[in-house]
């Protein structure tokens, strides 16, 4: 009666560790969205550089509350982004600016409010440019800093923006210019390139995100922003609607999403994430999530 009860015993804890490895080894139980669909797969962003910090950190957050899913986002310019919607390499567009008219065929989801600043070194004793000053520099018509002033004697080294980025479009609709007009010597892509080419170069100006502008300042980097129309550009200013110069920071779709999609797009309006828009100097849109919206 002993020996059986001893392999009794061995038999039992057999059975219970083995069950415990099954349990170890079991996945855990997927997250699922409002309607109780499952949700996992792969959602990509692409497109917007001013977006992109956002969304990388909407997408950690997500994937936090989501195991299974995984947000990738690749930057390469609004253009990019809309293009990428279009012919299906993307689920998910990142633009920086309102849609245009013949983009209907696109739905915007606004996700923040941003605007875009004037940026010189902060050696440059120059304290405020002008609308006109800006499209005379921007033109080619005033090549000196001497020319503005307070500025110092030496020439001016004007950065633009490259083709397919939101921040030339916004710039230019708003200074009524052409990108064809414009004589610069720079031609930079994102923001923190535009950013590295002005802290290197206290003759340069150029023009950048404000939320990206305000991290770099933070940083201590050597960067200041100009008012506009007297206005500083602030996240203060942009949520009182006093700055001049501001855009819609959004996400776009083409049709109807798939279910984990759909799901980090309401999660990208919703007061989950109203931290990390602040954190990345951008200004919540208050409200309850919006609606999809069309030009």
């Amino acid at each position: 009666m002993k020996k059986i009860s001893t392999i009794r015993q061995y038999s039992l804890g057999t059975v219970a560790f083995l069950m415990l490895g099954l349990t170890a080894c079991a996945k855990p139980p997927q997250a699922a969205n409002s309607e109780g669909i499952k949700l996992q797969g792969n959602i990509v962003l692409t497109g917007s550089s001013t977006v992109a910090p956002l969304a990388i950190e909407m997408g950690k957050r997500f994937e936090e509350q989501h195991p299974q899913v995984r947000v990738d986002v690749q930057t390469g310019g609004s253009s990019r982004g809309l293009a990428d919607t279009r012919n299906g390499s993307a689920d998910i567009g990142m633009v920086s600016r309102s849609l245009k008219p013949e983009e209907g065929d696109l739905t915007a989801h606004a996700i923040a409010r941003d605007g875009i600043a004037i940026i010189l070194h902060s050696e440059n004793p120059v304290a405020e440019l002008s609308p006109e000053q800006v499209v005379d520099i921007y033109q080619g018509q005033l090549t000196q800093w001497s020319d503005v002033a307070g500025g110092p004697t030496s020439p001016i080294t004007v950065v633009n923006k490259a083709e397919g980025r939101s921040t030339l479009d916004v710039f230019l609709k708003h200074f009524d210019l052409k990108n064809s007009e414009i004589q610069a010597q720079v031609i930079i892509g994102d923001n923190e390139q535009g950013i590295k080419t002005v802290t290197g170069n206290p003759n340069a100006i150029g023009y950048v995100s404000i939320g990206a502008a305000e991290h770099s300042i933070g940083r201590g980097e050597p960067l200041k922003m100009l008012p506009l129309d007297g206005v500083s550009p602030s996240t203060t200013t942009l949520q009182d609607g006093t700055f001049p110069l501001a855009r819609t920071l959004n996400l776009v779709t083409q049709g109807a999403s798939e279910p984990t999609a759909q799901a980090f797009l309401q999660f990208a309006q919703s007061p989950q994430v109203q931290d990390l828009i602040e954190q990345q100097n951008f200004v919540p849109i208050e409200s309850a999530p919006l609606a999809p919206s069309t030009p």
